[in-house]
């Protein structure tokens, strides 16, 4: 048995490349989402193209027939989802072609994916990734005519295939999704640090209605809750990816989402490892599916977390550079030397 068997064994197609936990396909998402059992899949985390004005290298429908587009994926996204899964897009909004006035594309596409009759999906969250070095954008509007400001923000929708009531809850049966916001703690801040170290607050009751407790800020609990708003850059430059392109001359992913955002909700939507008392799903292991995998950044985090992954992406492009993210250097090289410096052959390399 090869070390990617067991997750390799829920498609029928061979995988373009295979690593450990996982395996990157080549096609149309939809097709491959197709060959994957019922219920097989425990959390899918993807960024697809996003319906913008101008069309971009790596492909994406425009304004008008997007949403028809993207919701020919749902059908097979629920089906494949196991009912205590999560499906987590990232997906940005655009104005409209030639008007300083915002698309309300992905709002519309927000209401048919949650309709009880169309995308029969509920959504458990939303979430905002704040990128502070985003570039003004659309120039026109924000830096000739200076009448709009820069759009820094991008929505991230958590939705799932069920959710219990709490009558359910209270009887024992699990509130779907599977999810724990303990997995995912953040650090103290230096100031709650030093209110848990002296217990020194204002208790009693506030404006808002809320009794704080005297003793509510006095236990550490390991860290604080996250809110719902993800800050991070997306201006990473030396990665180990991004290094592999620039040293074998290959062009990267033009549109990579920072690791923040599958590293996040793979902690928080998956159980941590060992996996000895795991009897949800359909392998021995959580099965993180990205897709739309681009350079395949969701693999490569499900894969350092003890996760099986699957990644399904149109492009051989981005396929044959994504797999850089889990090869060193000389193995790179190798490959490429063996080869005879002809790429598409070393991306079909079978792993030693």
């Amino acid at each position: 048995m090869t070390k990617d068997s067991a997750v390799t064994e829920l498609m029928d197609s061979s995988p373009y490349y295979a690593a450990e936990g996982g395996a990157a396909y080549q096609g149309n998402s939809k097709e491959l989402l197709e060959e994957l059992p019922d219920n097989s899949i425990d959390l899918i985390v993807t960024s697809p193209p996003f319906a913008l004005q101008h069309q971009k290298e790596y492909g994406n429908e425009d304004q008008d027939g997007y949403n028809d587009w993207f919701m020919e994926f749902v059908p097979e996204v629920r089906r494949v989802l196991q009912p205590h899964g999560s499906f987590v897009v990232e997906i940005g909004g655009a104005f409209k072609r030639g008007y300083p006035e915002r698309s309300t594309y992905q709002f519309e596409l927000m209401t048919r994916l949650v309709d009880e009759d169309e995308g029969q999906m509920h959504l458990a969250q939303d979430f905002y990734w704040y990128n502070p070095a985003k570039l003004p954008s659309p120039i026109e509007w924000v830096n000739v005519r200076k009448i709009r400001v820069t759009d820094a923000v991008t929505h991230i929708w958590w939705l799932t295939p069920e959710i219990n009531k709490d009558s359910a809850v209270e009887e024992g049966e699990h509130p779907h999704p599977e999810a724990n916001n303990q997995r995912v703690l953040q650090e103290y801040s230096d100031s709650q640090k030093d209110l848990i170290e002296t217990g020194e607050f204002n208790d009693g009751e506030r404006g808002s209605g809320h009794n704080i407790d005297e003793e509510a800020f006095a236990t550490d609990n390991d860290g604080s809750i996250p809110d719902n708003l993800i800050e991070a850059s997306n201006t990473a430059s030396n990665t180990h990816y991004l290094q592999m392109c620039r040293e074998f001359g290959f062009d990267p992913h033009p549109a990579r989402f920072p690791r923040q955002i599958p590293e996040f909700f793979v902690d928080y939507l998956t159980p941590n490892p060992p996996y000895d008392d795991w009897d949800k799903g359909a392998l021995d292991k959580p099965v993180v599916l990205d897709i739309f995998g681009g350079s395949n950044l969701t693999g490569k985090i499900a894969q350092a977390k003890g996760r099986n992954w699957l990644a399904f992406e149109q492009e051989e492009k981005y396929l044959e550079t994504s797999q850089f993210r889990f090869l060193t250097e000389e193995e790179i090289r190798k490959r490429l030397d063996d080869s005879q410096s002809d790429f598409g052959d070393f991306a079909k390399l079978d792993d030693d």
